[in-house]
């Protein structure tokens, strides 16, 4: 096997036509014989180079609006000739069929055809045939053809080709991308395909995305770690433009997307919400009539927890707000827009990340969710409901009071992006305390109770900010332990999904402290 091989002969054909020009005049500088197709021949063409167009090779037109046009042995045998095997030489010689020792392929634009919501029978006329066939063809003859899916190779192919030839490695690298090209575009259309028949439990399911950075670690320095996008049209930190600030790290973009996602939960023509994130944990959350008094809010919560935070807002960041949150050393902020005046306020510190994101996330879309596990996948649709859409339930002799019910809703709402078990206490449109990750109910609502009294010291309150408030357990309660810690803590009122062989004996319990208890028979476990 040569560890360099020279080109003699290049099929072009491309739907992404940048840097083209150029990689042909520089093949043929290089003696390289072209041939192409369609619109990248008329390309070629009109650049002044001498191309031959595919028909000329195979000896049949294109044919059916281009669906055939490079479905043919005399390029597939071009193709994948081994070059020092007897046999595929005489079969070469005999059907007159000549090397083809470069491709230069990129595909239909599937994924953006799907993205521009076009119609079922223009996204199908977008799946690529002939392309993919070619590209894997070269790709496993990689020993003797390299094959181009990315113009960004286009210059150092062409830097090879002056040096004497493509060496091996080079190759052995183009394949592997072009492979990876060829799964992720399939996935694309399986997984389109899949969803546009309601086919959720089909026998195989890829997910595919496209590098876009290498970072310098992942959750700890010791592991490699990559941001792969998977094109998906969802406003958050893949589609966020960001202004300004160091690149992203792989905790910060986990951080962001979860503070991102909980804000976009609340309406902004209803009212401000302010999120707080603490390793994929809200450490504050709030509403109100403006953004800055939303901030203030929730970072009374937990104001420790808050430094090295991630703050996401679901409006536009104005100078008051910029202004507020610059005061605390925070990593990154995430909003759907930012005010000129607030941007350069936030400029000032110029390690801190702002990303807009032009809009906030429908927190009502279907998706797919999927988490790694030793030799597989799990793969579940998008927690896409919240405490708007239950039938709420009051199961208590006492009914809440209205504001309680608002108070009630915001908690709900926040304990559904908090790691399970969760406890959220909320009091005049803000948590009073969080508890989350517990592997005890009792110890979620116990921890957040102990914070909420540091919280208080912080603000110059005695007692703790959970006094007078009202809580959101993310799932039932099994015994009555953990809903007579809410009482101590200073509860007045609970929300929870019921469901527990023990709802009597903690119904009974919240009876006999007085308070109010709604169940929305929704869970929102989240690990």
């Amino acid at each position: 096997m040569s560890k360099t091989v020279t080109v003699g002969r290049a099929l072009l054909s491309v739907f992404d036509k940048s840097g083209m020009t150029d990689f042909a005049r520089g093949l043929s500088e290089a003696g390289v014989e072209l041939v192409s197709t369609g619109g990248t021949h008329r390309l070629i063409s009109e650049a002044g180079l001498k191309v031959r167009d595919i028909s000329d090779l195979t000896g049949f037109p294109e044919m059916m609006d281009g669906r055939v046009k490079t479905l043919h042995p005399k390029v597939h045998g071009g193709l994948l000739a081994v070059r020092d095997n007897a046999e595929h030489q005489a079969s070469m010689t005999e059907h007159e069929i000549g090397p083809i020792d470069l491709v230069a392929v990129n595909l239909y634009p599937f994924e953006k055809t799907v993205a521009s919501g076009a119609s079922y029978d223009e996204i199908i006329e977008n799946i690529d045939i002939g392309g993919p066939a070619m590209v894997r063809s070269a790709a496993k003859n990689h020993a003797f053809v390299t094959v181009v899916v990315d113009p960004a190779d286009y210059p150092a192919i062409i830097d090879a080709i002056k040096a004497g030839g493509i060496p091996f490695d080079m190759r052995q690298r183009l394949a592997a991308k072009a492979y990876a090209r060829t799964a992720a575009y399939d996935s694309a259309i399986s997984s389109w395909f899949a969803r546009e028949i309601d086919f959720a439990d089909v026998s195989y399911r890829s997910f595919a995305g496209t590098l876009s950075e290498v970072m310098r670690y992942g959750e700890n320095p010791h592991q490699w770690a990559a941001f792969y996008k998977t094109g998906e049209n969802r406003p958050g930190v893949a589609t966020a433009t960001q202004v300004q600030g160091k690149t992203l790290s792989y905790n910060n973009i986990n951080d962001t997307d979860a503070a991102f996602e909980l804000v976009s939960e609340f309406d902004p023509a209803e009212t401000a919400a302010v999120a707080i994130i603490k390793h994929a944990n809200p450490c504050g959350v709030a509403v109100a009539g403006d953004l800055k008094s939303a901030y203030l809010k929730a970072l009374r919560t937990d104001p420790v927890s808050a430094f090295g935070g991630i703050v996401a807002t679901n409006r536009e960041i104005d100078a008051e707000t910029a202004t507020e949150i610059v005061k605390v050393f925070t990593e990154v902020i995430v909003a759907p827009s930012a005010t000129p005046e607030a941007q350069e306020i936030i400029a000032a510190k110029k390690n801190l990340r702002l990303l807009l994101t032009g809009g906030l996330a429908d927190p009502k879309a279907d998706g797919l969710m999927v988490k790694s596990v030793a030799g597989g996948l799990l793969v579940q649709g998008r927690d896409n409901k919240n405490v708007d859409d239950c039938d709420l339930k009051v199961v208590t002799k006492r009914q809440p009071t209205s504001q309680e019910l608002v108070d009630l809703k915001l908690a709900a709402k926040v304990a559904k992006h908090v790691k399970s078990n969760a406890i959220i206490y909320v009091k005049d449109g803000a948590t009073a305390g969080i508890g989350a990750g517990q592997m005890s109910r009792v110890d979620s609502a116990r921890v957040a109770h102990r914070k909420s009294i540091d919280a208080a010291a912080a603000a110059g309150l005695e007692g703790a900010l959970t006094q007078g408030s009202v809580v959101a357990s993310d799932a039932f309660f099994p015994f009555a332990d953990g809903l007579e810690a809410l009482v101590a803590a200073g509860a007045t009122a609970v929300i929870q999904p019921g469901g527990s062989m023990r709802d009597d004996e903690v119904i009974a319990a919240a009876d006999a402290a007085g308070i109010a208890m709604v169940m929305t028979g929704m869970r929102h476990f989240r690990h």
